[in-house]
């Protein structure tokens, strides 16, 4: 290693090291890049990715400058007016930037707002764009946990203040009963989960992956954790015939009547028993896609597909109320019936 790389190295873990005593102090916030405007002068936000872009849509949908993904209108019927009309703008995060330094400062952000995984890549690129374009940059941690202190200190940032407060005390509500189900179950087996991704259902989350995270959070064991730890993998169909998992989650309704009337697929016990469940993906994923707040949605719609059996009649009736509720105060709109009734017996689509 020669001198040049050697001090490039350090000054990234200097600045990791500073990042990390801000996530401690300030809750949500792992790094700021350029001075930030007072929060009642933010009202252009751009979002670096899709995580960014949900939790902005969620506290303040009138500042969100566009979507760095493509919405279709079904997503864009269960949000509020400002945030369903918004154009796609390309992102700047995530794999490969669709987003060029001359148009994101024709787009003239007061802030650019980015949510992940925080690690030293992530973290460059963010001083990256702020060194570029000398646009304010707020890099907020996107783990689950997380999630609280995220909605209150970026609600506070952006002008949005109370909404940021109402919805971290859902948040916290939230992560507390999936927190104290998941202690309850320690005395039981906890269910092998095989989450499937994509068409085929050969792509899944190893161990420590953030697209894992509302299944693990929820006291789930991922069979795919025998596979190592990191992001999305591919694995094979023998992979999955030798895990057999208990239950199998999915966000492609496709997928899931495909499974059922496969040969292969029909040896593994989670179909076998009927345990396949659909997880709803509009507005957005209620497990994942975005790995997001959107996922503090669907972690009480989890709850009773992970533990059928302690929640009984009644008790999942008031559960599925209580997800729906979530939903409409974190979108402001109501959850249509349609949907109700898929995400109720876990056919959404």
């Amino acid at each position: 290693m020669n001198r040049r790389s050697f001090l490039s190295l350090l000054a990234l873990a200097t600045l990791c090291s500073r990042s990390s005593r801000s996530l401690a102090r300030e809750g949500g916030v792992a790094a700021r890049f350029g001075e930030l405007p007072p929060a009642g002068r933010v009202s252009r936000v751009f979002a670096a990715g899709s995580p960014a872009a949900v939790l902005a849509c969620v506290l303040a949908p009138g500042k969100l400058l566009g979507w760095p993904m493509r919405m279709d209108a079904a997503a864009r019927a269960l949000l509020p007016a400002p945030a369903a009309d918004l154009p796609f703008l390309g992102r700047l995060s995530g794999r490969g930037s669709t987003v060029g330094t001359e148009t994101l400062l024709s787009l003239r952000p007061d802030l650019v707002l980015d949510a992940g995984s925080v690690n030293p890549l992530h973290l460059s690129g963010a001083e990256r764009v702020w060194q570029q374009t000398g646009l304010p940059y707020v890099l907020v941690d996107g783990r689950l946990e997380d999630h609280p202190a995220q909605l209150r200190e970026v609600g506070r940032l952006i002008g949005a203040a109370g909404r940021g407060r109402e919805l971290a005390g859902l948040a916290a509500h939230i992560l507390d009963r999936v927190r104290a189900e998941a202690s309850a179950n320690r005395d039981e087996a906890p269910p092998r989960v095989y989450y499937a991704r994509g068409r085929d259902g050969l792509e899944t989350g190893l161990a420590g992956s953030i697209n894992m995270e509302a299944i693990e959070f929820a006291g789930a064991s991922n069979v795919a954790a025998e596979a190592g730890s990191g992001g999305l993998t591919q694995v094979s169909m023998e992979q999955i015939l030798a895990w057999n998992p208990d239950v199998l989650l999915t966000q492609d309704a496709g997928f899931a009547r495909r499974v059922r009337g496969d040969r292969l697929w029909r040896s593994v016990r989670a179909v076998r028993n009927g345990r396949i469940h659909v997880a709803p993906i509009l507005p957005f994923g209620w497990l994942d896609g975005p790995p997001g707040v959107n996922r503090l949605v669907g972690l009480p719609w989890l709850l009773p597909r992970l533990y059928p059996h302690r929640y009984p009649g009644s008790d999942r009736g008031r559960l599925d109320r209580f997800t729906a509720e979530t939903f409409e105060r974190f979108y402001g709109k109501a959850l249509p019936a349609a949907l109700v009734a898929a995400a109720a017996d876990g056919e959404a689509g």
